[in-house]
């Protein structure tokens, strides 16, 4: 099907635009495939460019003659179109309504798109596993990289190349994955440089109700402890959910079979609570004509901050038992795909002072999310506004940034990134013209040709003249691990992301901007003084070498 097909109308004249905070806009609209355009009448300038794959619903208002339609969006944007005929607003709402559900992976935009930038660094390349493992020499002691998923053969979900234990062969490997939901057997997530000790990642063992046992995987896990050292398993869900699971096929690791293991349950809410959850949340903020009690009542219900703070409380566990005790962790709820990612990167996060950079952050999403197989196709399919019968949509991703925006705001100097740069990653996870949040996972990205046939957007973010916008003028490199506080009084609403159509965000904008001038011009004044010095120092080495006398206060 093409998708002149779905184009129920090309152009409509006389529309105008309205967005908050900004001027309206009279323009011409443009129905094209991938977007909706609008060309100012004044000075022909293209004041709006939107993907039909960010339009998450559509609401139309007829009125007389005209109509409004109310385009809600993926990142949480509105914009309003008012249309002067009926007709082509009944047009244009069928037209984006089915250009933003196409499902066929190879009609999106990315397969399209092509860079208007001359590509300096490959993103694809730039955090392959055979690379991020030759970064870290000191676990190739005890550590090897794996092709046991060649072809994808064990782990659909997983890349092809893992990080397994030296000791273990791939035979080992390949029957411990029979024993894991959907195979994702453990494999290495963080090695702690100072302790050893590791993060481990994976899916629920299938004990079922019979307590089936797996003695590969207890020889796996068991090599990566050594003689007499102990580990803790940490569950994501609560020891009633765990047991619901067992008597599904799937459960937990049985003590008796996992004696240097102690499990514990640090229960997280499962990934419909959190698409609940967001509905009540944009719900909540959207209400603008609400009483201050109705309001703050509305956003409790929602449990958003509730959320945040058993992903945070959970994998501040994880970091803990490796940074305090210098403990070995495996981390896993049922599937290994949503929470159990979730709690792997923030404890990232909080004990390596690299991920707190931008090329480590990026590394650290393209490996805990991207390589891992967290489905983005589907959970990013929808968002907050709209009503869809998948059920597998979930703000997993969101969830996972909004923890790090809490960590970023009780330690604003130790971060090399602005809150910018995570209101972007979560952008294009739900819409861009980039290659790099598509698809479910590394096979299905394979399968569709996306490192020849797309661009990545790391290709675009780590250009010199777009990262400067997403820097720290704050920054401070501080290689200490960093507790955040998980207290009620420490957690707060992301207004920058969430109330962007109810708050104006341009104060702070232009505050920032000042701050990064101020910042800036520091830099210059400290490089000049230290250019100074220097030149002094060399004048004094001048004249002591002359046989002169300097006076004494002389600095």
């Amino acid at each position: 099907m093409e998708f002149a097909d779905f184009i129920k109308i090309p152009m409509v004249d006389g529309v105008i635009m309205r967005r908050p905070f900004e001027g309206s806009v009279e323009g011409t609209l443009c129905v094209t495939g991938h977007h909706l355009i609008l060309s100012s009448r004044k000075d022909q300038r293209e004041e709006l460019w939107l993907l039909h794959s960010a339009v998450d619903s559509i609401e139309k208002k007829l009125s007389g003659s005209g109509g409004s339609l109310y385009l809600r969006c993926k990142d949480f944007g509105v914009v309003q179109l008012d249309i002067p005929s009926a007709d082509d607003c009944i047009s244009v709402s069928s037209s984006v309504e089915q250009l933003s559900n196409i499902d066929d992976m190879t009609l999106k935009y990315p397969f399209f798109y092509r860079a208007s930038f001359e590509v300096m660094e490959d993103g694809w390349q730039a955090f392959l596993p055979e690379t991020e493992f030759g970064r870290s020499k000191e676990c190739s002691d005890e550590w090897r990289l794996s092709y046991v998923n060649k072809d994808f053969q064990v782990c659909s979900s997983y890349p092809q190349a893992l990080i397994v234990p030296k000791s273990v062969d791939d035979e080992t490997v390949s029957k411990a994955a029979t024993f894991r939901q959907y195979g994702r057997f453990p494999v290495l997530s963080y090695y702690h440089k100072d302790s050893k000790a590791v993060i481990m990642r994976c899916s629920q063992p299938l004990t079922g109700q019979n307590g089936r046992r797996c003695k590969e995987d207890e020889k796996l896990l068991n090599a990566v402890l050594g003689i007499g050292r102990r580990g803790y398993i940490v569950d994501t869900r609560a020891q009633s959910v765990a047991k619901m699971a067992q008597a599904k096929g799937g459960g937990y690791e049985p003590e008796a079979h996992y004696s240097q293991w102690r499990r514990i349950h640090q229960p997280i809410e499962r990934r419909q609570a959190f698409h609940d959850s967001l509905i009540k949340l944009m719900e909540a903020t959207s209400d603008g004509g609400a009483s201050m009690d109705k309001w703050l009542s509305k956003f409790e219900s929602s449990n958003w901050l509730t959320h945040v703070k058993d992903i945070l409380t959970c994998a501040c566990v994880v970091a803990q038992c490796v940074d305090k005790e210098g403990a070995t962790v495996l981390v896993h709820g049922s599937e290994g795909l949503d929470t159990t990612l979730q709690v792997t990167s923030i404890a990232q996060l909080i004990l390596d002072h690299d991920c707190r950079t931008v090329t480590g952050f990026e590394a650290l999403v393209e490996r805990e999310w991207i390589q891992a197989g967290h489905p983005f196709r589907s959970r990013c399919s929808k968002s907050a506004y709209a009503i869809t019968k998948q059920r597998q949509e979930s703000p997993i991703f969101l969830l996972f940034l909004d923890s790090v925006w809490q960590i970023w705001q009780q330690f604003p100097c130790s971060f090399e990134f602005n809150e910018n740069f995570l209101v972007l990653l979560f952008q294009h996870a739900y819409s861009s013209q980039y290659g790099t949040f598509l698809c479910n996972n590394e096979k299905e990205r394979v399968g569709h040709h996306l490192t020849t046939r797309t661009v990545s957007l790391w290709s675009f973010i780590n250009r010199p003249e777009i990262l400067q916008q997403y820097l720290n003028p704050m920054y401070d490199p501080n290689p200490a691990v960093i507790w955040p506080s998980v207290a009620p009084q420490s957690l707060s609403l992301w207004s920058g992301l969430y109330l962007r159509c109810q708050v104006n965000q341009r104060p702070g904008e232009e505050a920032w901007a000042e701050i990064t001038k101020i910042r800036e011009f520091d830099k210059e004044l400290k490089a000049k003084v230290t250019k100074l010095r220097r030149q002094l120092a060399s004048l004094e080495k001048e004249a002591l070498s002359a046989g002169a006398i300097l006076p004494s206060t002389l600095d």
